[in-house]
């Protein structure tokens, strides 16, 4: 318990000293590292990134093995698994591939779109720290040369020298909470956007088995002794 309180008595200490606008930092990394951590649950419980079964799956489709891909599928946590055993089980019935590729995006986009939710939460602490750190850090500059001001003749480097590290305090906590929120979420978008362009990818192949196979080399065969370029 001690502990805890030696931590909070820190924390106050500090806060007091650079001012309310360090306080307000503070809150928003609390608040920031708090979205992080969810999100990193999300990403966890929905398999984001554990795409090696499901890509197994595709291979199979597209060689023709129905059985084997739905198989792949059910050994794979990835949120998108049920998404293509929908795309599968639709292929067979739809005759209209346009409108089920509509359907089936749209809903590859709503289950994206949770994935994204709060970005937006994280890309604001990002941008908007580093602003309030230099407001701080003006608002610090300019009691400092107050003080001084009212020192008159008798003025004191020390007096000013003081006043503008702690002004600069703020600065250094707004940079310290904008860069690795940014960071962060640059990991999260990037992770979200392979997600994306892997059930475009999916739902083509899908729908449309064969056409992603690879060009394959001419090779001679023989017929009636002579060999002709297939």
């Amino acid at each position: 318990m001690s502990l805890i309180q030696h931590a909070i008595g820190a924390v106050e200490n500090f806060v007091d000293l650079g001012g309310p606008v360090v306080g307000i930092l503070l809150g928003l990394s609390v608040l920031a590292f708090a979205v992080i951590i969810f999100k990193f649950w999300q990403f966890h419980a929905a398999g984001v990134g554990r795409r090696g079964a499901l890509n197994e799956a595709l291979v199979h489709w597209d060689a023709g093995s129905e059985a084997a891909a739905r198989g792949a599928i059910k050994r794979s946590p990835n949120h998108l698994g049920p998404l293509l055993v929908e795309a599968m089980n639709a292929s067979a019935t739809d005759n209209d591939r346009a409108m089920l590729a509509e359907r089936l995006n749209a809903r590859a986009e709503a289950q994206l779109a949770r994935l994204e939710s709060t970005f937006r939460l994280l890309d604001s602490v990002a941008q908007i720290a580093p602003l309030l750190g230099l407001f701080g850090t003006v608002l610090g500059m300019i009691e400092a040369f107050q003080k001084l001001q009212g020192a008159g003749s008798s003025v004191d480097p020390s007096l000013l020298a003081g006043g503008i590290w702690v002004a600069l305090m703020t600065t250094a906590v707004g940079l310290a909470v904008a860069m690795p929120t940014s960071l962060i979420l640059t990991f999260l978008e990037s992770r979200v956007a392979r997600e994306r362009t892997f059930i475009d990818k999916a739902l083509q192949m899908i729908l449309c088995p064969g056409e992603f196979d690879e060009p394959r080399t001419q090779r001679p065969v023989a017929v009636g002794g002579q060999a002709h370029a297939h």
